[in-house]
């Protein structure tokens, strides 16, 4: 009787999975760099609840991936955006900033609100940004929500702060 040994080898299921995942990432990374304004199942849906009513933008939900300037929690709250002249002449102002920024759309606008969407490049998440021009106040109230996920690991609030800087310097 001889006994034969096998001497094929064969991938572990571990790193099977592995290079599996490798390949689909890389796949993804193509695909963004190729289409990248092609939305993603990360997207969401657009609100169709946002806007101004009675001078106030939407409320935040309760999950930690929103800010505006209207909330009175500590985890939601920003300060409003300050400005000089007219409202036409600050949503102007606003509208060059944010079409400095990669992978922005503005979506509606007056003369007294302005509504934009962000989407980050590699996963595709789309962030609902609002400016209203509160002339009662003589404040830019600001609402800026990302659609899908629980954090946002501070993006938007970074990105009010930024545009606040922005418009400081123009």
């Amino acid at each position: 009787m001889s006994v034969t040994k096998d001497t094929s080898k064969s991938i572990s299921p571990t790193l099977l999975s592995v290079i599996i995942f490798l390949a689909v990432v890389v796949v993804w990374i193509g695909v963004r760099l190729i289409f990248p304004d092609v939305p993603t199942f990360f997207a969401g849906t657009q609100p169709e609840n946002i806007g101004v009513t009675n001078e106030k933008l939407l409320s935040c939900p309760s999950t930690p991936n929103c800010v505006s300037s209207q909330s009175e929690d500590a985890e939601h709250s920003i300060e409003p955006l300050i400005y000089q002249g007219e409202g036409e002449q600050v949503i102007s102002a606003l509208k060059d900033i944010i079409n400095q920024e990669e992978r922005t759309e503005i979506v509606s606008e007056t003369s007294d609100y302005l509504y934009a969407q962000f989407t980050s490049q590699w996963m595709g998440f789309i962030d609902d940004v609002e400016f209203f021009v509160n002339k009662d106040k003589g404040v830019i109230d600001v609402r800026s929500a990302s659609r899908l996920g629980e954090s946002d690991l501070g993006v938007n609030r970074e990105r009010i702060e930024s545009i606040r800087q922005a418009l400081e310097q123009s």
